[in-house]
């Protein structure tokens, strides 16, 4: 078929046209831009899990430049790119555009194996520009290299934030991703963007659920030894216990900030914690640290105001749990026992706080229900496991073999928290008779517990358990309904003229 000669002076003019826009390349960014996270503080929480002491050398790298402080902390570990919490739009379109012949290039200022590992990963860029050791790869830097390789305005650049104005200065064209809305007016400004990836911005609500309140109801123990005491008609005791609660819940929270953080690579991996903020990218690392070691000093300001024996429950709490995020929890059986102790040092603290008396016979039900309770927290974890194909969890010392044992030794330490609670009510050393007028009606208590126990091990043997029993137990209508029974019998238990008419 010929070609008109019309036909033949169109092509020629198309042809050039397209050569041209697919000679221009398009330089990505890394963090916040290609994924949500932050490669680079990553790799830093990395180094802070797994090679503790070597933080004591950040402060000499760091004097050296930015760039050799990447070089030194990604020669020792490395984030798991194949894992990241990618902009799955903005891949889309590089794929497209890399299938139409345009030229890809990740830039960034992350180091040079952080960018490797991406590249080989996405195997969508024709080559990488990162940090080396020498220079750190940001800003003018990269502005620098870029128009070095590509000439100036001879590329096109995707980033998210004010450090990545000057690249849209002076870039052909740009794109906007997740930036907020004064990096965006700043960015139109100086180069009309070709497209805009917008993403909503989560703030204070992503930071408000990474501090898990509804985990502050396991404080609720706080209560316990007040209760038991029937003490609840002194204000000031009450007071007490109310600060202990407020101080025990920010101590918490900042500790969960602080094991989420180290959990991040971990959490990308499972099914439901792929979500938390920091493992999703929607809450920033440097963010994370801030409101955790502002937590902490409320946390102490709030404990200070009970007594010093209160103080000290609290400072020990921190540091168990600090030591449990770092290292206890990936040891066999120790992390069940730590969990419990912690669930147990609640109710130390409680009494400490309302300054009451606090029996041997409640602590030991204490560790022998939060055993079980931990227990069936790794159970459920393994049922998961088993599910998915996989032989252990990742960042803990059981395997999907361990099953068995633990639906043993599980339910049997709950067992053994009802006989210590039977034994409490027949011991003549107990105060169960000066503090209950019908001690007989708390005999009743024991088979809801036995029930309570046993129906969270059926739940979890059908894989129907929500990671956390007690989690599990906020939201289950029957656990509620255990709640108050027990509290009615209790209520009725202490009630000098409770049900006369059956002569009690």
């Amino acid at each position: 078929m010929s070609m008109t000669p019309s036909d033949a002076a169109a092509a020629s003019l198309a042809k050039p046209t397209l050569d041209a826009k697919a000679a221009v390349p398009l330089c990505v960014d890394l963090d916040g831009t290609l994924t949500a996270g932050d490669t680079s503080w990553e790799a830093f929480l990395l180094l802070a899990k797994n090679r503790p002491l070597d933080l004591l050398r950040v402060p000499g790298w760091l004097s050296k430049g930015r760039g050799y402080l990447k070089d030194q902390i990604f020669q020792r570990v490395m984030p798991d790119a194949a894992h990241f919490p990618y902009r799955l739009d903005l891949l889309e379109m590089l794929r497209a555009m890399k299938s139409d012949g345009v030229r890809l290039v990740l830039a960034t200022g992350s180091d040079r194996r952080m960018a490797a590992a991406v590249a080989d990963h996405l195997g969508i860029f024709d080559e990488y520009i990162a940090s080396d050791g020498v220079t750190n790869m940001t800003r003018g830097h990269k502005l620098a290299e870029l128009e070095r390789r590509f000439g100036p305005r001879g590329f096109d650049y995707a980033g998210n934030s004010s450090q990545d104005i000057v690249l849209w200065k002076g870039a052909r064209c740009s794109y906007v991703v997740a930036a907020s809305a004064s990096v965006l007016k700043k960015a139109q400004a100086v180069c009309k963007p070709e497209r805009i990836f917008g993403y909503p911005q989560t703030g204070w609500r992503a930071g408000l659920r990474a501090m898990r309140p509804h985990q502050w109801v396991k404080n609720l123990l706080i209560f316990v030894p007040l209760l038991l005491a029937h003490q609840l008609h002194d204000l000031t005791r009450i007071r007490a216990v109310l600060y202990a609660f407020w101080s025990f819940s920010a101590c918490a929270s900042a500790i969960y900030l602080i094991n989420d953080l180290l959990d991040i690579e971990s959490d990308r991996r499972h099914s439901q914690k792929r979500s938390r903020p920091f493992a999703a990218g929607t809450l920033g690392i440097p963010a994370g640290i801030v409101l955790s070691l502002g937590l902490l000093v409320c946390a102490l300001a709030i404990g200070a105001v009970d007594s010093r024996a209160f103080l000290r429950d609290l400072v020990l709490y921190l540091l168990v749990t600090t030591a449990y995020s770092f290292w206890l929890k990936r040891l066999l059986l120790v992390d069940v026992i730590i969990l419990a102790a912690l669930y147990t040092l609640r109710i130390i603290a409680g009494a400490d706080a309302a300054l009451v008396e606090l029996t041997m016979w409640l602590l030991a039900f204490s560790m022998f229900l939060f055993v079980s309770i931990a227990f069936a927290k790794r159970y459920a974890e393994l049922i998961e496991i088993e599910g998915a194909g996989e032989v252990d969890v990742k960042g803990r010392a059981y395997r999907v073999t361990d099953l068995r044992i633990i639906e043993s030794v599980g339910p049997a330490s709950g067992y053994l928290a009802v006989m210590v609670f039977c034994n409490y009510l027949d011991s003549a050393s107990s105060n169960v008779g000066r503090l209950y007028p019908h001690p007989h009606l708390l005999w009743l208590v024991a088979p809801v517990i036995l029930y309570w126990i046993t129906r969270i091990w059926f739940i979890a043997r059908r894989g129907e358990l929500d990671q956390d029993p007690i989690v599990f137990a906020i939201r289950d209508n029957r656990s509620y309904f255990c709640g108050l029974l027990a509290a009615l019998i209790v209520l009725a238990a202490s009630w000098s003229r409770a049900l006369p008419f059956l002569g009690l």
